[in-house]
């Protein structure tokens, strides 16, 4: 006989469907095993595949799946686990609580509708550290030469403006073959693709090493970016857009050594999962 399990796809990083960064969530009783996970994770074919068991404490136990490999951090997946559970599940909650691999992750009704989570910083590396010097063959595989390019956990690519920024169409079998994480390119400044959002920085998410070539709206970059572009421009609280093919707006702010991240969520789909 089959289980039925639940399944929740949510566009996250959007007002509506049909944008923004689409996860799945999976609210469980108990942890299937890893294989499995990992294996429902490629069969959903999506950047992340989150899956939360609830706790005895009211707090819930969160782990997310690239379709090839289980991850420490997903700030989109995070945000659309707390939408399925503050907007579908529990709506009497304010506040969500996920016990992760990155530690506790709080998530709470903000302002303007838009969730916001409390996630640690990851601010760049001091030149000179080891492996901090930029790889070989990365502009090339990027198809731009950056302005700089420093190492946070992910190489961060500065670009001459957000045009070129939108414009880049990388070699992403070169990217996955370079050392190091995953790029990010970025540059200060509104998308030109949406001028009515007055964005302080864009940016772009590769990450063909993990198995997704364009994420297209990602917590974990702009946790890396966040703390380098308030150095920068002076400020704490920024506007960030991904000008990924879907693109998607995150209200940000760095406080010491945490970030947090605010934006909507949308509900894309609902259903059952048929397992053996």
């Amino acid at each position: 006989m089959s289980r039925r399990l639940p399944l929740y796809q949510v566009d996250a990083f959007a007002e509506r469907p049909l944008g923004g960064n689409p996860a799945a969530v999976m609210p469980l009783a108990e942890w299937l095993p890893d294989a499995q996970m990992q294996a429902i994770a490629a069969e959903n074919n999506l950047s992340e595949t989150a899956f939360f068991v609830a706790r005895a404490d009211g707090d819930f136990d969160l782990r997310w799946f690239t379709p090839t490999i289980e991850v420490d951090l997903c700030g989109h997946a995070t945000l659309a686990s707390a939408h399925v559970l503050l907007d579908h599940l529990q709506r009497w909650r304010q506040v969500v609580r996920f016990h992760t691999k990155s530690g506790v992750l709080a998530v709470a009704r903000g302002a303007g509708g838009r969730l916001a989570m409390d996630f640690p910083a990851w601010p760049e590396q001091a030149p000179g550290t080891p492996g901090s010097e930029p790889p070989a063959g990365l502009a090339e595989a990027l198809g731009a030469r950056p302005l700089a390019i420093h190492r946070a956990r992910d190489w961060l690519c500065v670009m001459e403006s957000p045009a070129v920024v939108r414009a880049l169409a990388p070699d992403h079998g070169a990217l996955a073959r370079l050392p190091g994480n995953r790029v990010i390119a970025t540059a200060a400044g509104p998308d030109p693709a949406a001028p009515d959002i007055p964005a302080d920085i864009t940016s772009r998410y590769f990450a063909a090493k993990i198995g997704i070539n364009e994420d297209p709206v990602t917590g974990a970059a702009h946790v890396q970016l966040v703390p380098f572009w308030a150095k920068r421009l002076g400020r704490a609280e920024l506007l960030c857009r991904q000008a990924s093919a879907r693109s998607g707006t995150l209200w940000c702010a760095l406080k010491g050594e945490r970030v947090v991240l605010a934006g909507h969520a949308a509900l894309y789909l609902n259903g059952e999962v048929s397992l053996p």
